[in-house]
């Protein structure tokens, strides 16, 4: 265990390097850091992933049980041991739990086919967006998402505390090309979009389907409507003009599900 007192130290400056989401040099693509704040995502991380590349502590707090607990699990190397007023400037919650864990993006590759039920998101900025549909599709038993480029990235502290260790029960393809993708598609690609569309509730889902949904601002894509094999729409009263993608998104996967229980 190595003991940080300064803010000038290298490991340190590391840790509000990547809270604040910028890389190191070098860093290209999917490829970076991420910092994972609080206990149940550093727990959800050693259990799914192994071991951090670094793991500060709040040295005060140490003496505590659930924190104790978590420091044993983590190799006595990769510890570091910060004063409170350290962990408290690096820190991005309120009352933070006095740990934070600094790891390398998960990059899976890409599978060569599309065959199971997966949401494709197509410039997604919002990180609480981005976080309630990755624990949304958690929840209905989704395995994949696939987030095109101009995404918020999936692994943004703000996006992981929104998730609350959702990303740990499926895998997450980012900086996608998702018109080259759809090369790939063994099962339907239904678009959510309000043109030319058909009702959520007059269609007999097929059990296995790509669900995309788009940006906040612009919806999906021309190009990727165009390349959908149907488009959808969940009726709502006409005072409103749309419903927020992560709210859209929750309708269409749990009406999937509600039909093929």
């Amino acid at each position: 265990m190595k003991h940080i007192s300064s803010r000038d130290n290298p490991d340190y400056r590391d840790l509000l390097r990547v809270m604040a989401g910028k890389r190191r040099a070098g860093e290209r693509g999917a490829s970076h850091d991420i910092a994972l704040e609080g206990v149940h995502l550093c727990e959800s991380w050693l259990s799914a992933r192994g071991q951090p590349w670094m793991a500060f502590f709040d040295e005060e707090r140490l003496g505590k049980p659930e924190l104790a607990t978590l420091q044993a699990k983590v190799d006595d190397s990769r510890v570091r041991a910060c004063s409170p007023a350290l962990m408290k400037a690096a820190g991005q919650t309120v009352h933070g739990q006095g740990v934070i864990f600094v790891c390398a993006a998960p990059q899976p590759a890409v599978p060569t086919r599309v065959t199971q039920n997966a949401l494709w998101l197509d410039r997604v900025q919002d990180p609480g967006n981005m976080g309630t549909l990755i624990r949304t599709a958690a929840a209905a038993g989704i395995k994949q998402v696939y987030a095109s480029e101009g995404c918020v990235s999936a692994w943004s502290p703000k996006v992981l505390r929104s998730a609350q260790g959702a990303h740990f029960a499926l895998e997450i393809y980012e900086n996608l090309d998702l018109c080259a993708l759809i090369e790939r598609l063994d099962i339907p690609l239904l678009a959510t979009t309000l043109e030319r569309s058909t009702s959520l509730y007059e269609i007999d889902l097929p059990a296995h389907v790509a669900w995309l949904v788009g940006n906040e601002g612009q919806g999906v894509s021309d190009m990727l409507l165009e390349r959908a094999d149907r488009r959808v729409h969940i009726p709502q009263e006409c005072e409103v003009e749309s419903l927020n993608v992560a709210i859209a998104a929750a309708i269409c996967l749990f009406e999937q599900r509600r039909q093929h229980a």
